[in-house]
């Protein structure tokens, strides 16, 4: 079975013969700014495995992008979705109310630690919809006009998403962005000025919102302050509990919600069923999750929670469409959630987790091009540097490493300001064996690649 098969590449070359042909068909007919790196042209997939049209075999570390923490064509949503389509595939929930997206609204409400007793959630399509109806109900609840967002963000590919991401690569030719949009500095520890203690750390990183005060937006025209707990397009670096309490307390003295951007953090990644999890074992909670990717093992869905008082701000028709909460979607996300609970899949991240971080930092004891590894769970980052004195950025091997995996197998993807990132988002379902093959071709690729 492909779900417990190992990679093995059995071309002579990659992409093969019938891979490239589709991949010549696609340079024709598609965009080219949605590029591709990967030589690989799907075929099947199960569990962590893809088998392409040519019958090479990769083990996926990338989850189609944290979208599959349940693995390819699980069996059990496969039928769920089959079972709602022969009864009906759409509804438009503005139109007709189907259980389904009731149920999944009911469920989350429940799993969501956001603050308030009551609470509702309703759905949309993509992360960055989950992230700008969350800025939108944000702006109706507190009638002001502007947010908060930070280094290193990403939130999405929309025009108000865009301007809230941090890396403008993805926003080029595509000005003038939108107005009200403030950015401070994230934490990113590893990279803080040289010589600060730990709490002249915290007070650095908390210094940059009352900039954003002082010299953009007053406190008092700041609807929310948007935090990924875990930035994952910035590097895979987690948000300190400490500074995230910091935040909150800004928030409450203010008047700001806070949003946390769950989009790629959601759905047991991080070892929790939401990173915010975290925050809620702290002592601290946000006011609106948004979450997407792995939330439907694949069919496209994300969902907005919060409080009661703050769901119902929004004016009548000024939130929803007309694929939000589609009826398959709304299946496949039953199911999901079903499945993470029963099969424990947050305590499987955490071993995953451990096994990665342990071969990892093995590995930096190797090489000095290794400069940091941190992560939640089974959501790991490692940053490659040309030397850890310097912790200059390396972005030339890290591209060099993710090639050299993919010609043996592994598919893995970078991340980060700098480019010099590598993510674990494996599916949550790999098997042990899969993952050993997996940190044994990435050991080879990276030895390969370093004494180049």
């Amino acid at each position: 079975m492909l779900k417990e098969a190992l990679p093995e590449i059995i071309t002579s070359t990659l992409p093969g013969p019938k891979a490239q042909a589709i991949i010549d068909r696609r340079h024709k007919s598609i965009p080219n700014a949605i590029g591709c790196m990967y030589p690989v042209v799907i075929e099947r997939g199960e569990g962590a495995m893809i088998e392409d049209v040519d019958g090479n075999r990769f083990l996926d570390w990338i989850g189609g992008v944290g979208v599959l923490n349940i693995g390819y064509s699980q069996p059990e949503v496969v039928e769920a979705v089959k079972t709602q389509a022969e009864k009906y595939f759409h509804g438009m929930f503005n139109i007709v109310t189907h259980e389904g997206y009731v149920a999944l609204a009911e469920k989350l409400c429940k799993l969501a630690p956001v603050k308030g007793e009551n609470k509702k959630a309703f759905f949309a399509n993509s992360g960055a919809e989950a992230d700008e109806n969350a800025v939108k109900i944000a702006k109706a609840y507190t009638k002001r006009p502007n947010i908060i967002v930070f280094s290193g963000a990403f939130h999405g590919r929309t025009m108000l998403t865009m301007s809230m991401t941090s890396k403008k690569a993805y926003a080029a030719g595509m000005g003038p962005l939108v107005n009200g949009v403030f950015r401070a500095q994230f934490p990113y520890y590893y990279r803080k000025p040289k010589g600060l203690s730990e709490q002249d750390t915290l007070d650095y990183y908390m210094q940059s919102i009352y900039d954003v005060f002082e010299e953009c937006a007053p406190a008092d025209t700041v609807a929310a302050i948007v935090v990924e707990p875990l930035q994952g397009e910035g590097g895979f670096i987690p948000a300190p509990l400490e500074w995230v309490k910091a935040v909150r307390a800004v928030c409450d003295k203010y008047g700001i919600l806070l949003i946390a951007d769950e989009v790629q953090t959601g759905f047991c990644r991080t070892g929790r069923m939401f990173a915010t999890n975290y925050w809620e074992e702290f002592g601290v909670k946000p006011d609106i999750l948004a979450t997407a990717k792995s939330i439907a093992g694949g069919v496209p869905l994300s969902a907005i929670i919060a409080r009661t008082e703050i769901m119902d701000a929004p004016a009548p028709s000024t939130i929803g469409g007309t694929y939000c909460g589609n009826a398959l979607a709304c299946a496949a996300a039953l199911k999901v959630i079903e499945i993470m609970e029963r099969d424990n899949l947050a305590k499987r991240s955490l071993e995953i987790g451990d096994k990665v971080t342990k071969c990892y930092k093995e590995l930096m004891e190797q090489y000095d091009c290794i400069g940091d590894i941190r992560g939640l769970g089974g959501m790991v980052g490692i940053e490659f540097v040309t030397d850890k004195a310097s912790k200059t950025p390396n972005a030339a091997l890290t591209t060099a490493i993710i090639k050299a995996c993919a010609a043996k197998g592994l598919l893995v993807e970078g991340a980060g300001t700098y480019n010099n990132v590598i993510r674990l988002l494996v599916p949550l379902v790999v098997t042990d064996k899969q993952l050993e093959a997996g940190l044994k071709i990435f050991a080879q690729a990276i030895n390969e690649c370093f004494s180049n």
